[in-house]
């Protein structure tokens, strides 16, 4: 081997290497297009399989198909909006003309009769409290402001969901584009093979986004009819929030959990705790675990078995896995990443004896 081998061998290295840091830095510029694109793959594989009934059972033109389709999930989008923004306006607006003080006054009151209730307190710590002022210090003003801004927040996403109902509108209309893209870049011999994988994973993921929306909309019926129940404000929007926060695997329904818990205190403030707040507070969260008992042993082992075909115990490891390598989107994605993974291992290593194994029930 010669010095000027040696040297073409780093310099090849070097162009490699700055030719990854460029692509990378690249992507990184244009991530927001990216999760434009990602979030209407995801909208375009929900809708998949109403496009494919309407030009199968009803004969509808592809396009006609297509336009309904998307016309059907703007309208989804719309209510959830319209469900959305006025009760975050009109909140932001009775924060704003509140009474911060009562408002004070109520949540310390609270924490008081918590604090006497269990009997966690002494005369000591009572004293240590009203000498520290650790509430009266608290601003309660930013109530108002946070939802002021999460209201022009959602403002700013207008464009943000423009985009992303165009791209996906495309991505129904025209099925193939993304596939003869792919083939540019596959030997013809393999053409076959990939499109065969691409298929079988369009008809998987399609099953469960569609039974994520079914997961969803059971958790937010139960949680709806448990706060309407129980008088709570904004059962919808509260319900809403709880259920969709479940589509992040096992760190979701903590989270709601807590928020549900906070939120049922909170619209019953200046009430007893003893004898409204916390019986009322008690059933919601009753309810919030009847919820997610039928969830873990419904709705979540239905979706996998029958959607992706992978076991529970093979989906819990995955879904850990891709949250320690890349946090939350990692769970979110584990899933949906892994079935297409191993739809294409089955296709070009159905030989190997690992492979055999992980995708019999392909």
């Amino acid at each position: 081997m010669t010095a000027k081998t040696i040297s073409e061998g780093i310099l090849r290295a070097l162009a490699v290497l700055v030719g990854i840091a460029l692509l990378g830095y690249f992507l990184y510029q244009i991530s927001s297009v990216l999760i434009y694109i990602a979030i209407a793959v995801v909208i375009s594989l929900i809708g998949r399989p109403i496009v494919l009934f309407l030009r199968r059972k009803l004969k509808f033109n592809n396009t006609i198909a297509v336009i309904f389709t998307m016309l059907l999930l703007i309208g989804i989008i719309a209510g959830i909006i319209a469900l959305f923004i006025p009760l975050l306006v009109k909140q932001g607006q009775n924060l704003s003309l509140l009474n911060m003080e009562a408002l004070q006054g109520n949540v310390e009151n609270l924490y008081r009769q918590i604090i006497g209730y269990f009997d966690l307190s002494s005369a000591e710590i009572e004293e240590s409290i009203k000498n520290s002022k650790l509430l009266a210090n608290f601003d309660f003003g930013f109530i108002p402001n946070f939802l002021n801004s999460f209201v022009g927040i959602l403002g700013s996403l207008s464009i943000g969901l423009f985009s992303v109902l165009f791209i996906a509108f495309f991505f129904l209309k025209d099925s193939q584009l993304f596939e003869e893209g792919l083939m540019v870049f596959i030997p013809d011999n393999k053409e076959s093979r990939l499109q065969k994988s691409i298929n079988t994973i369009k008809d998987l993921l399609s099953r469960y986004f569609v039974g994520l929306v079914f997961q969803i909309l059971i958790l937010f019926v139960i949680y709806s009819i448990v706060l309407f129940i129980f008088g709570i404000e904004n059962a919808i929007v509260i319900a809403f929030l709880c259920a969709l926060l479940n589509l992040i695997p096992y760190v979701g329904p903590i989270i709601g959990g807590v928020l549900m818990l906070v939120l049922s205190m909170t619209s019953n403030l200046g009430a007893d705790f003893s004898t409204v707040i916390l019986p009322k507070t008690s059933y919601v969260m009753i309810g919030f675990v009847i919820g997610q008992l039928v969830d873990n042993f419904f709705s979540q082992p239905y979706i996998f078995s029958n959607s992706v075909k992978s076991h529970p115990l093979e989906i819990f490891l995955v879904i850990i896995i891709g949250g320690l390598l890349f946090g939350v989107t990692g769970m979110i994605i584990a899933v949906p990443g892994y079935t297409a993974i191993k739809v294409i291992l089955k296709e070009f290593l159905s030989e190997n004896k690992i492979v055999r194994s992980l995708t019999k029930n392909l």
